[in-house]
């Protein structure tokens, strides 16, 4: 979850939370090439009495080996070893301080408006880099800025980690305690967790080229066996196992958001359902918190508040389950979308912390693939989506709907995690196209990521976005989209406008080639990027497309999906189909995703036994429309296939 795009955000952009000065402007540490990443961890392992292997494979959980330009991961963690520091990376709220979505997103009800929480309060686990400090006699801004010393103050606290469980020995199968404590978890399962994904890395191995061109290797060790025990002696809390619905290998606890009736005859936080009896759960919805950990268990809690399925920890990967599957949640800011979804929120920030830890991604990974076979979700970016993907319900509510997880959360990984690579299958001269941008070394010139609007430079690091322009040059403007800016005016580079942008993973109909540049049909017009040979940003696809049925000129786009005015009963009042403020008009094409039946939820009422389904006999064709998803009527259209 995140805020709500320009041009509403200006309005708002002044309270964002204020940042560390320097955040954003850090300067990019300038690296030697090729393998000093390497001499550095093995220099560190050395000094410190710390296995090579060990230190390698704790990094690699944390950040991929990666630097980030410097920049803070979404819990406030630095450089390779993630060397955590709270005051540089600023306080936080949580998403809904700011923007105008409302997250249930039903026309039937008033508005919910989530009240503002204010400032978290600092966890105590994220300020490591003052510890790694003091070990090495240093400053926490040299660790920060520094690769080569955070590395060493990454060996310098599991060396103190070490010591502290008073084992002495250089064999790796001993450090699992001190792996362990460098988590940061409060609790033992989740301790255990993020060892065990460490010691399944070092396993297997990993060769890699980092973000800032380094290539490091960490040497396969199979049949490694560590001493599980120790984290025993850790100190941290070991609750009884709770009933959730997790996959194994993940360490999951449940925080149960309240189903509660409240003054005034409202009620909250969620909505009771039988899925997928009553509906089939279609979606799987990213999010991030825009706030720490503690402060969303909090809210979710909160039955005034809003109620999602899941939680996901940065710095261990936990997850918390809040609602059942079988219930909708209030998280998407659709009605249709939230009753037919699963929502996942990720401990973290769109773009003041610009990375997401290892541990995340591979926790939310073997969620989401658990999720997806049990509710048979395929694994496709048509239905593994954030919520910067979940349409508008109307004209009106378009300018306010939330954008997170961002550009900067790496799709592509995510997919090599779900055992689902995106990957080129169609012709060379396919009619339609994946998106598919080195995630690395795709670096957008985003703007505002110290406040929304403000035109200040972000950090150049890589990106999942890929820009349109209106022409194939690197000059022209960009698109508009009369949805975002209903004043006419173009799109912009400020990162939370996502009027003439693509992610990694959607598919689009290809509208034309030219030199190096591919058009692909976005909002109804044109949308041109670079696609030259050697540095493709998209690879051909299959799949079918829809484009508007002979004879019609142009025809309406939806962001629901709901049935037909007949179809109610008397007790349910109709929901009025509002078309979305775009042309789709004939001769232009658009990868189609599942073709749908209409329905609508009403759950108006706290007595799950008052809630109906209402089915009609309209189908809808799911779209790849702009950013977002959108439908439209399958009367209105034909299906073909592009290959």
């Amino acid at each position: 979850m995140s805020f709500a795009p320009l041009p509403r955000r200006l309005a708002v952009a002044a309270t964002v939370v204020s940042l560390g000065a320097g955040l954003f402007a850090a300067p990019a540490v300038a690296q030697p090439p090729g393998r000093q990443r390497q001499r550095d961890f093995a220099a560190a392992a050395g000094e410190f009495g710390v296995p090579l292997d060990v230190l390698l494979g704790v990094s690699y959980l944390e950040s991929r080996w990666d630097y980030n330009a410097g920049t803070p991961s979404t819990s406030a963690g630095y450089g390779p070893m993630h060397l955590t520091d709270l005051r540089s990376a600023g306080g936080a709220g949580t998403e809904f301080d700011q923007g105008a979505e409302d997250p249930r997103g039903d026309t039937a009800r008033p508005a919910l408006r989530p009240k503002a929480s204010g400032p978290a309060a600092p966890p105590p686990t994220l300020q490591t880099a003052d510890t790694a400090a003091s070990l090495l006699r240093t400053d926490a801004a040299t660790l920060r800025t520094d690769p080569k010393q955070n590395i060493r103050g990454g060996a310098a606290l599991l060396a103190d980690y070490q010591r502290r469980l008073g084992v002495h020995s250089q064999d790796p199968k001993d450090w699992y305690g001190a792996v362990a404590r460098y988590s940061g978890s409060d609790d033992v399962e989740a301790a255990r967790t993020f060892a065990d994904e460490v010691f399944d890395t070092i396993g297997t191995g990993v060769n890699r080229t980092t973000d800032d061109g380094q290539q490091l290797t960490l040497a396969a060790t199979p049949g490694l066996a560590p001493d599980r025990t120790q984290a025993n002696r850790l100190g941290l809390r070991a609750d009884a196992p709770a009933a959730t619905e997790c996959p194994r290998g993940v360490a999951c606890e449940s925080v149960p958001a309240p189903y509660q009736e409240l003054p005034g005859g409202d009620y909250g936080n969620h909505d009771l359902a039988n899925r997928p009896q009553s509906q089939k759960i279609d979606y799987i919805v990213i999010h991030d918190t825009e706030g720490y950990w503690a402060d969303a268990l909090k809210l979710v809690q909160d039955p005034s508040y809003l109620g999602w399925h899941y939680t996901v920890r940065s710095a261990d990967g936990l997850i918390a389950q809040h609602v059942p599957t079988k219930d909708v949640g209030w998280h998407a800011g659709n009605w249709y979308i939230n009753s037919k979804s699963i929502g996942i929120e990720h401990e973290g920030f769109a773009v003041k912390g610009t990375w997401y830890t290892e541990a995340m991604y591979r926790a939310s990974a073997k969620l989401v693939g658990y999720l997806a076979k049990r509710y048979d979700i395929p694994l496709d970016r048509a239905h593994i989506i954030g919520h910067d993907n979940v349409p508008g319900t109307t004209p009106a509510t378009i300018p306010g709907m939330h954008w997170d997880p961002g550009p900067y959360w790496d799709w592509s990984h995510y997919f090599d995690l779900l055992g689902a690579p995106l990957m080129g299958l169609g012709r060379p001269n396919s009619a339609l196209v994946t998106i598919d941008p080195s995630f690395a070394a795709n670096r957008p010139a985003f703007t505002g990521c110290d406040q929304l609007g403000s035109g200040t430079p972000c950090a150049p690091r890589g990106s999942e976005a890929v820009v349109l322009r209106t022409a194939p040059s690197d000059t022209a403007s960009l698109l508009t989209d009369p949805g975002l800016h209903p004043d006419g005016r173009p799109s912009t580079m400020d990162v939370a406008d996502i009027g003439s942008r693509v992610a990694t993973g959607q598919r689009y109909a290809v509208a034309g080639v030219q030199g190096d540049w591919t058009a692909i049909w976005y909002l109804g017009q044109k949308g041109w990027f670079r696609n030259a040979p050697g540095a493709r940003t998209a690879v051909p696809a299959v799949g079918l497309v829809a484009t508007p049925k002979p004879g019609r000129a142009t025809i309406p786009v939806y962001g629901r999906a709901f049935p037909e005015a007949s179809a109610y009963p008397a007790n349910v009042p109709v929901q009025a189909l509002a078309p979305m403020p775009y042309t789709l008009a004939a001769g232009q094409r658009y990868s189609a995703g599942a073709v749908v039946c209409s329905e609508y939820f009403s759950a108006t009422t706290f007595d799950p036994a008052e809630h109906v389904v209402v089915r009609g006999r309209t189908k809808y064709v799911e779209i790849q429309f702009g950013h977002r998803i959108e439908y439209v009527d399958l009367d209105d259209v034909v299906l073909r296939p592009a290959y």
